[in-house]
């Protein structure tokens, strides 16, 4: 089939979750077999598990040191593109029309031919190449090994582990012992699985006639519970509008959904990405009496323990629609140790925090995107339409060489130049910023049923990035919801920008030169969604659920319970007549409705408070301040921190109401400190 035969009946309509084609979409390896034609194609369950057609003609890349697009197709960042001269061209009048389907459609076609002009590898010299090692597909079993693994539960599959450390064993005793019913079913569905994989690897294979001749046995099937129904997916009753926009962060995402499903067994995925702006639900979280907690709120070891949680519960509420995700080993690749486009974000991040320890965000990221404001946020196309593709080349070869002795002019760098480096800068990524283990699942979200349903995945999903990759996300979301604010004047609106930043959050470097035009196409008009979706609820996203949290104390309780038990049989093994209590027993003054709060950092003297039903965190840092005059610390740099108890460290939202986080950790200390940047 010719180029222009397989593009044909391609017709981007702005950018529905069309679940019948997401089996046609993905990452796969190399070695995986083609894909499928779409007319016959068989909807898949497998949602996430891409199968590629590898192209003949792969590409590497685009950046700063290739030639031009015009002079050789190897400068293409993706595989294979459409006849995009038989499209009509757009004019600079269209935007006016900004959230037709026509007009989106040529907003995602532009963009591409944006890419393709940009076409390069990033600052490499002649002879550097960056190569993409093969992979090999798993073996049966080998994912949800990995999945057990990562959850820190390999003991349930692997015997083999060191027997001595009984610490582990332990704790993960403890941490089932917190999960919900789908999160418990969850687990219980992948341990059953790898133990029959291992029940096959271990049978004898040996070369005999009875066993070549043997009918094939029948697989058991893992425990299901109700909420993983693949007929979810196969009815066609439409569903309901969404009407209840308030989120339920108290229970279990996945518990919800089961409800979800037992009350309306006969409702299916359906698509509503194209709805306009304004049509998006406005989901808010009821304020909880005891604190918003954040991402960098909590300590490290608490973080790891959420962590945890999250990947179970993230699991568990795609396996109650029957989605069964499949994620993907991080691809092997020779990438660039120093410079700035085409380098590894953790990489680029330990270069530029060894300047500036406090660094969350690459500072040609940061620099790029504070160019682009001190230029104005009103000007018509902002992100839309590209810069110069020779001058965009040079401009990223001279930033390689002279951004960090700070010689580079950026009062000559035009505002739309700039746009291009910044997209430019995360689709040389060498891995995806979204990370390769997890792409799969964020475009997964749109085969979940509801918008609350994928907003809870997204909440899980964002949460599980690495810190330089939620960090670095949350830094381009704001900065797009702000390009979004002007769209009165720049004619960016939120469909406008998610089409246009789609393919280049999501079609990386590694993956680009393997997708076909069919794929590559399919991907865009439902990672558009994605985008749109982080854009508009990022507010919430970046929120850690206070069900999660509960989870977390539960096992900090419980891995305490086990501490004073073993400290009470060593003391009694010494002798020791006179035991202390199991548990920190609750001061008098706190019986009596009175917390000390310490600032061993501005104050030797601790302060005594008065719990009251309206004080709350900020109170008491205000009642600090006022104490103390000679102090020069402002407020926004303080936080009042929960520390000990069942938590181990949490710095306190100011609407924190005092007395009800008392009665949630009667035994913690609560310390002022300035707020770790």
């Amino acid at each position: 089939m010719s180029r222009q035969q397989q593009s044909q009946g391609v017709v981007l309509t702005g950018y529905h979750s069309n679940a019948e084609l997401l089996s046609q979409t993905g990452l796969c390896a190399p070695s995986c077999p083609p894909a499928p034609d779409p007319e016959a194609a068989v909807p898949s369950r497998r949602t996430g598990h891409y199968t590629i057609q590898q192209n003949q003609n792969t590409r590497h890349g685009d950046g700063c040191d290739s030639s031009s697009a015009a002079s050789t197709p190897k400068t293409s960042g993706f595989s294979s593109l459409p006849n995009i001269k038989s499209r009509p061209s757009p004019t600079s009048m269209r935007s006016n029309s900004q959230d037709s389907l026509d007009d989106l459609e040529m907003v995602f076609w532009k963009e591409v031919e944006n890419i393709k002009s940009e076409g390069g590898e990033a600052g490499r010299g002649e002879g550097e190449s960056q190569e993409e090692e093969q992979q090999k597909p798993p073996e049966e079993g080998e994912h949800e090994e990995a999945w057990l693994t990562e959850a820190g539960l390999a003991r349930l599959f692997d015997d083999s582990l060191p027997a001595d450390d009984q610490d582990q064993e332990e704790d993960s005793a403890v941490f089932l012992s917190t999960l919900t019913r789908a999160q418990a079913a969850a687990v219980e569905r992948r341990v059953t699985t790898v133990q029959q994989t291992q029940r096959r690897r271990n049978r004898q294979h040996l070369p005999d006639v009875r066993d070549i001749f043997r009918p094939p046995e029948k697989v058991e099937e893992p425990h299901k519970f109700d909420g993983g129904s693949k007929d979810r997916q196969q009815d066609s009753s439409p569903a309901p509008a969404e009407t209840e926009t308030e989120l339920d962060v108290e229970v279990a995402f996945s518990e919800q959904a089961l409800s979800y499903w037992d009350n309306h067994q006969r409702l299916k995925v359906t698509s509503s990405s194209n709805t306009s702006d304004d049509k998006l639900p406005n989901f808010k979280v009821h304020r909880d009496k005891t604190g918003q907690t954040r991402v960098g709120d909590l300590s490290p070891l608490d973080m790891k323990k959420v962590r945890r949680v999250m990947l179970v519960e993230m699991t568990a509420l795609f396996d109650t629609a029957g989605i069964d995700l499949k994620s993907h080993k991080a691809v092997k690749v020779k990438t660039k140790e120093s410079g700035l486009f085409g380098v590894p974000l953790a990489t680029l991040l330990d270069l530029d925090q060894r300047r500036a320890p406090s660094t969350k965000v690459p500072f040609i990221l940061h620099r790029l995107i504070s160019h682009i404001e001190e230029e104005g946020l009103e000007t018509e196309g902002l992100l839309r339409i590209p810069g110069a593709a020779t001058r965009v080349k040079s401009l990223c070869q001279e930033l390689e060489t002279s951004f960090y002795d700070g010689m580079f002019p950026w009062q000559q760098l035009k505002q739309h130049d700039a746009a291009s480096l910044l997209k430019l800068f995360i689709r040389e990524l060498p891995h995806p910023l979204l990370t390769v283990e997890y792409l799969n699942a964020f475009i997964a979200v749109n085969k979940l049923p509801t918008k609350k349903q994928q907003l809870q995945a997204l909440n899980l999903l964002v949460l599980l990035l690495p810190e330089a990759n939620r960090d670095t996300l949350k830094a381009l979301v704001e900065f797009f919801q702000r390009v979004i604010d002007h769209q009165a004047k720049n004619k960016m609106t939120l469909n406008n920008i998610s089409v246009v930043m789609a393919p280049n959050i999501f079609m990386f470097k590694g993956f680009r030169s393997k997708v076909t035009e069919q794929q590559e196409f399919s991907m865009a008009t439902r990672t558009a969604n994605i985008v749109r979706l982080l854009i508009r609820y990022q507010n919430l996203l970046w929120t850690i659920p206070k069900f999660i949290l509960i989870q977390v104390r539960h096992q900090n309780m419980e891995n305490q319970r086990k501490q004073n038990k073993e400290r009470a049989v060593r003391k009694l093994l010494k002798k020791i007549t006179t035991d202390k209590a199991t548990d920190k027993p609750v001061s008098e003054e706190n019986s009596q409705g009175f917390i000390r709060v310490q600032a061993p950092q501005f104050s030797k003297v601790s302060m005594a408070v008065q719990l009251t039903e309206e004080l709350q965190a900020a109170d008491v840092l205000t009642r600090f301040l006022s104490q103390d005059s000679s102090l020069t610390v402002k407020k926004e740099d303080l936080c009042l921190y929960e520390i000990g108890g069942n938590i181990k460290e949490r710095c306190l939202d100011g609407e924190t109401y005092m007395k009800d986080l008392f009665q949630l950790n009667p035994t913690a200390e609560w310390v002022i400190k300035a707020v770790q940047q």
